[in-house]
């Protein structure tokens, strides 16, 4: 397993403040996003408030970010983080490829876009799971419910249709998917139910299905989901002035922490949570 100090979740404006400047300050670190930077950037057509670079388009700004990054030889690992785990002294990354061992942890993950299923966190654990390649051999011949909203996820589909007995997928997008195993449902998931574990799922036009178990594939985990124990308040995670959140270790910074949703509140929060990583660091190295 790969170790390092500190594991960035997230390659936006926050993730990127953090990145550069745990360089700077020569940090063993890893920087996971993606290489398209930030989708939220990706949308915006003019940023009038950005210091230095007056109108500016978003996509102008992820250009002038990758030159930078570049320069700089960091790298963004572009996989998937699933489930970050406390272990007290030290933290495991789990990602959709692989696992990796860090001391300290920045969330810049932004907000996820998509809402939650109704009681698709009661059940994380219990029948829910983000990963295919991590728990879909627990529900090999089973019955599963895959929701998926990105093409690029769809082999974590194609992976579970090897397994399972039965697939029902809803994808709020036309998918090109094909199996005998695979039922496309044109209606969404409205309710994830059962006991102790997942038994079924409610499909926004009322029908119920029977399951084993239901893998939910988005680009944006929750931020809940990614560490147990998490304090939120109405979506957002909660800081103190120093970036530092609830569990011991774990820093927060840009969307996820509040509004104003800016740049520029992101790249200062960025900032402030990295040294705060880097002086934690240092005093339990001591």
């Amino acid at each position: 397993m790969e170790k390092f100090d500190i594991a960035i979740v997230g390659s936006g404006p926050a993730g990127i403040s953090a990145a550069i400047t745990a360089k700077v300050r020569n940090m063993n670190f890893r920087l996971f996003g993606n290489q398209q930077i930030s989708k939220k950037l990706q949308l915006t057509k003019l940023i009038e408030n950005y210091p230095g670079e007056y109108n500016i388009s978003g996509q102008q700004l992820i250009d002038k970010y990758k030159k930078q990054l570049s320069s700089m030889q960091i790298d963004i690992v572009t996989e998937r983080i699933i489930n970050i785990y406390d272990m007290s002294d030290y933290f495991i990354i789990v990602s959709d490829k692989q696992q990796y061992q860090c001391d300290s942890v920045v969330l810049a993950c932004g907000i996820p876009f998509g809402k939650t299923i109704n009681g698709e966190k009661l059940y994380l654990g219990k029948g829910v799971s983000y990963c295919a390649t991590c728990d879909g051999n627990f529900y090999r011949d089973k019955t599963l419910a895959v929701y998926c909203d990105n093409e690029k996820l769809e082999e974590e589909v194609e992976y579970l249709l090897k397994l399972a007995k039965k697939v029902y997928l809803y994808c709020p997008y036309s998918t090109n998917l094909k199996d005998d195993k695979l039922t496309v449902l044109t209606s969404a998931f409205q309710k994830l139910s059962g006991d102790m574990k997942l038994k079924s799922v409610e499909l926004n036009d009322k029908q119920i299905i029977d399951v084993d178990g239901c893998f939910i594939f988005r680009n944006e985990v929750d931020p809940s989901n990614l560490i147990s124990g998490l304090k939120m308040n109405e979506g957002h995670v909660i800081v103190d002035y120093n970036m530092a959140t609830n569990i011991k270790g774990v820093f927060a910074c840009g969307d996820l922490t509040g509004r104003p949703y800016q740049i520029a509140k992101a790249l200062g929060q960025g900032n402030i949570a990295i040294l705060s990583a880097i002086e934690y660091l240092y005093k339990n190295r001591k």
